[in-house]
């Protein structure tokens, strides 16, 4: 058997048990498979999609060719295949999420540091609403920077809420048991460290954010395509820059004591917005940084990731 053929046989029995060495797979554990999706018993090669997210997992440079010779490289380079039995959930309009299953974690930082526990699991985009979903699903796009995959932007928070209502409301989503909604701010956070306590999602070296983010140092102030650039420990993409994303909270300071499930005040003044943008310098980027607006508030950088519960509330 060539080594191929015994790549496709050996990432076809991963998918089909979980088997594999987990020593080598990405510490923190990434998120779990998302519920529900079948598993297949089916042999198959991978897209090449999925050979280079994993590829990235480990610090290897995507294949521009056909995904045989990932499968190759990914041998040569003694890479586990594991993260493909976590594959991503892809709705009707195409938007990609990953589950993140509950946990601990320390929100926010100095002084204002303090525990959160998310007791629940929660579905959130692999990336910020595209223009072009935005549009397919609100019949208009308010950008400034027009692009299909470019993240949408000058968005308001109302605007934000109603995307996942009509999101919600379409026949396939209804179907499957749909409901989205904006992440709560724990839940943000939360996804962006990926289960570190660092600045950013991938150290304290802000040198290293133009590999993962589009910011005021590299962004030629614009938005740029979604996936761009490299995702944090658990496959999200964007998370420290390009458009600011609305939270479901109302602004508040933080408790000084520990919390769980917090989903912020029944009411306020500002909402929430979290994640940098392409035109905040790196500081402003980081995983605790926030911002908050008027809710009616409508800014060339304020955009959207969605998020949903496994059962859809």
């Amino acid at each position: 058997m060539n080594l191929v053929k015994s790549a496709v046989v050996c990432v076809a029995s991963v998918v089909a048990c979980g088997c594999g060495d987990t020593s080598l797979q990405p510490q923190p554990p990434p998120p779990s498979d998302v519920g529900g999706s079948q598993v297949s018993n089916e042999t198959r090669e991978p897209s090449k999609e999925e050979l280079d997210d994993i590829l990235r997992q480990y610090g290897l440079e995507p294949s521009v060719a056909d995904p045989r010779e990932t499968l190759e490289r990914l041998q040569r380079q003694q890479a586990i295949v594991g993260p493909l039995r976590r594959r991503q959930q892809v709705n009707s309009i195409g938007m990609q999420f990953k589950l993140i299953a509950a946990g601990k974690f320390i929100m926010g930082e100095g002084d204002q540091a303090h525990e959160v526990t998310q007791t629940k699991p929660f579905k959130i985009g692999v990336h910020e609403v595209t223009q072009a979903q935005y549009e397919q699903v609100m019949g208009v796009n308010p950008s400034k920077f027009k692009g299909a995959n470019n993240p949408v932007e000058t968005v308001t928070w109302d605007d934000a809420v109603d995307f996942c209502r009509k999101l919600s409301e379409l026949p396939a989503e209804k179907e499957a048991g749909h409901v989205y909604r904006l992440p709560t701010e724990a839940e943000w956070e939360y996804a962006c460290r990926a289960g570190t306590t660092t600045n950013f999602g991938f150290g304290d070296d802000d040198s290293n954010l133009d590999d993962y983010a589009w910011f005021r140092e590299n962004s030629a102030e614009k938005t740029h395509p979604v996936g761009g650039k490299k995702p944090n420990a658990w496959g999200l993409y964007g998370m420290h820059g390009n458009v600011g994303e609305w939270c479901q909270d109302w602004k508040e300071d933080y408790p000084e004591d520990a919390v769980t499930d917090p989903t912020g005040p029944a009411s306020g003044l500002y909402r929430v917005i979290r994640g940098g943008s392409y035109l905040k310098p790196a500081g402003i980027c980081r995983s605790a940084s926030r911002g908050w607006y008027s809710p009616s508030s409508r800014y060339f950088i304020s955009g959207v990731r969605v998020s949903l519960s496994p059962s859809g509330k």
